[in-house]
């Protein structure tokens, strides 16, 4: 862990592009509920094939013209580089910088790799900095449970050296439960000579069916021990809310006691769970 200890700590929140007017006002209240924090950045999601494209480019250009800074996912597979180019191009153009460069999932019902100019997102990465050398600020994933697809955690972990290799600035973790996972992962990379920040991704606990679905579907492993606590909570939300904060404000304790170059929130377009958090956590 000592390698991230010579970076500064860096704050960031993630949202996803909402789908409705109604849903787009809301969020417009949460990013300025969220703005007086004081984040590095907001991240904005983006669709399985580029499929909330324009919702992602409405929701950063929004954030960007408010004052705060925006990093708008991208993704890379099942595209080609003319439609990354242009993508790119209109981020230029609004005053954009910062990117958080993925490979993506296949759109659902259809799309093949033969569709693709790029298979892994490593390859998105050289790509941008071929075509835009520095201009960009890219952020890359990083996955101390190991992605959910890897067959084996070496692997893994050179995927993870070929985006760095390729040019990323700083990675973004999936989100984790225990911060072993994440020591062991910052171990493995430094003896990689892996130098750059990896900045936990931290979710909020709120509501467990949620959860449960989210995290089989990206291969995070919630402890046995809070998936009972949680269990037995059944439809009692304000405990599940309570118990939530207190396991989420103890794990990002323990992660910036460590070193952690700071904290990436998972928001589902809520301010109320990450605002406590913070203040618990007395930043």
């Amino acid at each position: 862990m000592e390698s991230q200890r010579q970076f500064p700590q860096t704050f960031s929140f993630e949202f996803f592009p909402p789908r409705t007017e109604e849903g787009a006002t809301k969020l417009k209240t949460v990013r300025e509920n969220l703005a007086l924090l004081g984040p590095k950045f907001f991240s904005v999601t983006f669709g399985a094939g580029g499929s909330t494209q324009q919702g992602t480019l409405d929701a950063v250009v929004d954030i960007q013209t408010s004052g705060s800074s925006a990093a708008p996912h991208i993704s890379c597979i099942g595209t080609d580089k003319q439609t990354i180019r242009e993508l790119l191009e209109t981020y230029k153009s609004n005053g954009i910088k910062h990117l958080v460069a993925l490979r993506g999932d296949m759109p659902s019902g259809g799309g093949t790799l033969s569709d693709s100019d790029f298979n892994y997102a490593n390859e998105l990465v050289t790509f941008i900095r071929e075509q835009y050398n520095d201009y960009f600020f890219i952020e890359v994933a990083a996955y101390p449970e190991f992605h959910p697809q890897a067959t084996n955690a070496e692997n893994d972990l050179n995927n993870f050296k070929r985006k760095v290799d390729a040019g990323a600035d700083s990675a973004l973790t999936q989100y984790f439960f225990n911060p072993d996972a994440y020591f062991r992962f910052i171990d493995d990379c430094e003896k990689r000579n892996i130098n750059i920040p990896i900045v936990p991704g931290i979710m909020p606990i709120t509501n467990y069916t949620q959860l449960a679905r989210f995290s089989d579907m990206c291969g995070a492993e919630i402890p046995r021990w809070i998936r009972k606590r949680l269990e037995g909570f059944g439809d009692d939300k304000k405990s599940i809310v309570a118990f939530g904060e207190d396991v989420i404000t103890d794990l990002c304790h323990q992660l910036l006691e460590a070193g952690s170059p700071g904290l990436h929130f998972y928001t589902l377009n809520q301010a109320s769970a990450t605002t406590a958090i913070w203040k618990n956590l007395g930043l």
